[in-house]
């Protein structure tokens, strides 16, 4: 049986809305709650296409929105403040604040994508703003936050912490290949799994793998590229993963598909990976590398390539203007989802590589819009298996805390906040091959 708390996310029926009783409202009030209630009360409630409610039911009167993501868009998006701590965390912490918010059920919405979107673009004033402090700010406090070292013992920690929470969860949410990276879409129409298997695809070509070549991933995952690699390229793979979890799963995938000889794990962290390699790919891996460690980690993939050898990157990446403030600012996703995670910009990303090697960018495809249509997936899944996730353990809690995350990143994406790339960089005496190219 599942945890009775283990109610679905509040919807929308045939414009009626199907919501969970709140909790009681105001359990504890203070001067300072009532102000942080006042002050961002009067914020959302001036947020077009917004409906605040601080009752269980649904308000009348309240202005139409151009931007509801689901339903009637001349309907507007109800958040309901189920208990006053709402305010004081959102005040306080932020994102972290906001999402904490949801997943402890302080608040509600209908329209969970739309409203953060609404709050992106709310918020794209004071985020610049704050930019435009650190400018000033940061060359003087990075020179003490460099001063930090390197920790592989701490890196494994914060990757486990994540993907070591549980196969059987990322298996509730995630297609047939386990792909927990951005597909590429041909179509609205194009299953997600089809789409997984075109971005492995899309990867493969820009490499020109071919079965005289040696691959070496950054980043196991639950082996979906090895796997994909192996067996339509005909090539050998050396992959490397510092989650537990994802190895022995990986493990298992890898001996069911008959490549157990094709393919080789290591559990060791990336600086540790020894060998000459014509390939190397790593596919949303760099986000788990503290910025500082950025260019250490493309001096040992420089290192890992043969002189002509090619390198795949794909990262989620936020804008150059916002990357020295983001890579010191602790949101929603470093505090509650991801610790130690720090997104790249494009910029950062040529910079480090450049710099600790011979490395050069010789490719850039940025396909934001297809990681909000991944994330729309993967969220619809994990509302239609809601109630198997308290059979396999989780907390109401973190239930509705993977549901604002997910709901978090897709706004993200659509709001073009962040955005994933896929980078090919080449070493100094890779030539094209221009008979042997496709297109892609």
């Amino acid at each position: 049986m599942s945890d009775p708390k283990f109610t679905p996310p509040i919807q929308r029926v045939n414009d009626e809305l199907i919501a969970p009783q709140p909790t009681s409202l105001g359990t504890r009030t203070t001067w300072r709650s009532t102000t942080e209630r006042r002050i961002l009360g009067k914020i959302v409630s001036s947020i077009d296409g917004v409906a605040l409610v601080n009752a269980p039911h649904r308000a009348l009167g309240v202005p139409n929105s151009p931007d509801h993501t689901g339903g009637d868009p001349n309907l507007p998006i109800y958040l309901y403040v189920r208990d006053e701590r709402a305010w004081s965390v959102v005040a306080r912490h932020g994102s972290a604040g906001l999402g904490e918010g949801y997943f402890r059920g302080w608040w509600d919405t209908d329209d969970l994508v739309g409203i953060l979107r609404l709050f992106v673009r709310r918020s794209a004033g004071l985020d610049a703003f704050r930019t435009k402090v650190h400018h000033y700010t940061g060359p003087v406090t990075d020179r003490f936050r460099r001063l930090r070292k390197a920790n592989p013992l701490r890196d494994r920690h914060n990757v486990r912490a994540h993907y070591d929470l549980s196969n059987e969860f990322f298996a509730t949410f995630l297609d047939e290949t386990m792909t927990y990276s951005s597909a590429v879409f041909e179509s609205v129409d194009t299953p997600l799994e089809e789409a997984s298997v075109s971005k492995l695809e899309r990867l493969c070509q820009k490499l020109q793998l071919s079965p005289k070549h040696s691959l070496v991933e950054i980043g196991t995952g639950w082996g979906s590229f090895a796997m994909h690699a192996a067996l339509n390229h005909d090539v050998n793979v050396t992959t490397t993963t510092i989650s537990t979890a994802q190895a022995d799963l990986a493990r298992k995938r890898f001996a069911e598909a008959g490549l157990t000889e094709r393919i080789t794990l290591e559990e060791v962290d990336f600086r540790s990976l020894n060998g000459s390699f014509d390939r190397l790919a790593s596919i949303e891996m760099i986000e788990a590398v503290d910025w500082r460690d950025v260019p250490g980690f493309f001096a040992s993939c420089s290192s890992l390539l043969k002189d002509d050898g090619l390198m795949g990157l794909q990262a989620i990446v936020c804008a150059d203007q916002r990357h020295s403030r983001v890579k010191v600012t602790d949101d929603f996703i470093t505090t509650w989802v991801f610790p130690g995670g720090s997104l790249p910009s494009i910029t950062s990303i040529a910079n480090a590589a450049t710099s600790a090697g011979d490395l050069r960018i010789i490719d850039v495809e940025d396909f934001g819009s297809h990681y909000a249509e991944t994330l729309s997936r993967w969220r619809s899944t994990l509302h239609e298996r809601w109630e198997e996730l308290g059979e396999l353990g989780l907390s109401a809690e973190m239930a509705r805390l993977w549901d604002f995350y997910l709901a978090y990143c897709q706004a993200a994406f659509l709001e073009r906040h962040v955005s994933v790339v896929q980078i090919i960089l080449a070493k100094s005496k890779w030539r094209p091959d221009y008979l042997s190219l496709r297109p892609l």
